[in-house]
């Protein structure tokens, strides 16, 4: 049943005041198996919790799935909370950290330099690179490009196509790639200056 429950909640509402919300109170009714009180609550924090969730794993998608994994443990772990050590808002807030953190964790372990995306991109649709790549509809010349970017290594390759097709920031490429900043931008500014060279 608390799978069905929160399964129905994909909707993320954002409520910035917590006044006169009783928190306590409807967790309490989740220990009870109250289906409409983990509504309340997800309606109520949904799109702060995701926030959260997103701050940490920084992925939207792998994000939502943290949130509602999160509720799935709200509706399950009711009966763990303990208004004495901290009040209900706190609770949810710790619960989504936790399950964030672990995300991460366990990602980390299994994907060694996020593997999988590097391997995405080494398939990826370059259609979507910065203008002064654009090659509107032209099938030759973007197959030119895909053709210079599988010329590039693959952390030069990846560093392009993190900036230009998820569209990260340097400090996001470095995280991603476990690598130091100024390694990160070298890559960017050199694979962008040999593919324009391959280009010419």
């Amino acid at each position: 049943m608390y799978q069905h429950a929160a399964y129905r909640f994909r909707g993320v509402p954002v409520h910035d005041s917590t006044d006169e919300f009783d928190y306590e109170s409807l967790i309490a009714a989740c220990r009870r198996q109250d289906a409409k009180a983990l509504r309340q609550l997800y309606e109520r924090d949904a799109g702060y919790l995701l926030g959260v969730a997103q701050r940490i794993v920084r992925d939207r998608q792998l994000a939502e799935d943290v949130l509602h994994d999160a509720f799935v443990s709200i509706w399950t772990q009711a009966a763990t909370f303990d208004a004495t050590r901290g009040s209900g808002r706190g609770w949810l807030f710790s619960i989504v950290r936790h399950q964030a953190l672990n995300t991460v964790r366990r990602r980390s372990k299994e994907v060694d330099a996020d593997e999988e995306t590097l391997d995405a991109h080494m398939h990826a649709d370059t259609s979507s690179l910065p203008t002064s790549f654009s090659l509107g509809a032209d099938p030759l010349m973007r197959g030119r490009l895909a053709g210079c970017l599988d010329r590039l290594d693959g952390p030069r390759r990846a560093s392009i196509l993190y900036a230009y097709l998820d569209g990260c920031s340097h400090s996001e490429i470095a995280e991603r790639l476990r690598s130091p900043l100024g390694t990160v931008k070298a890559w960017v500014r050199r694979g962008l200056q040999s593919l324009r060279e391959c280009m010419e």
